[in-house]
């Protein structure tokens, strides 16, 4: 049963961390745009904000991931217990 739910929260973190960051993407090209001073390019952030980001959408991630592994398998325990 741990190795199950392991894997679910595995799969789950994954799937959630694609889901943020795609959402990520969506509302930066949704946002109006800074003006930019002429003869200058927008700057990207830094090594360390990227970083921070990553790791971010990566704890969101599985913090979700494991609030819905808890949510799922508890139900799933109370039902078996139930139908006894």
């Amino acid at each position: 049963m741990i190795k199950v739910s392991l894997l679910i929260m595995t799969v789950l973190t994954v799937l959630i961390a694609m889901l943020l960051s795609w959402r990520e993407r969506r509302m930066a090209a949704a946002r109006p745009a800074v003006p930019v001073p002429r003869g200058r390019a927008p700057r990207r952030p830094g090594l360390i904000a990227r970083g921070k980001a990553g790791i971010d959408r990566w704890m969101t991630a599985a913090a979700i991931a494991a609030i819905i592994t808890i949510a799922v398998l508890g139900g799933l325990h109370w039902l078996r217990v139930f139908q006894q």
